[in-house]
């Protein structure tokens, strides 16, 4: 899983929850390796091991309803919900909108 826009904030370890696109099979229990860029890759570029992580925990919900308290858990503490939607869908042109249905994956970081 790919933590490109937020690596600082998995490194430092204020980022437990994180939201995607997709990740509609994902699970609780499910232990994940966390690289720095997964997609978009130069031709001879490798990605890099982060962290390992363990979901804890897997819901849909749409991307609006996102509280102050997530945004933190984010790795965003004192970002307006509003800037952290503006943020996402940006990052996530054109497949995404305010009230898209995303995967909200709160996890833990592996020793």
């Amino acid at each position: 899983m790919s933590f490109a826009l937020t690596e600082r904030q998995l490194l430092d370890g204020t980022k437990t929850v994180t939201r995607r696109l997709g990740w509609l099979t994902l699970k609780p229990g499910d232990e994940l390796l966390a690289v720095n860029k997964a997609m978009g890759l130069r031709k001879g570029e490798k990605s890099r091991a982060l962290a390992r992580i363990r979901v804890i925990s897997v819901m849909r919900e749409p991307l609006d309803t996102i509280t102050p308290l997530e945004c933190a858990a984010e790795g965003f503490p004192g970002m307006p919900p509003s800037e952290f939607v503006e943020m996402f869908c940006a990052a996530h042109a054109k497949r995404c909108t305010p009230t898209t249905l995303v995967t909200r994956i709160k996890f833990e970081r592996l020793p």
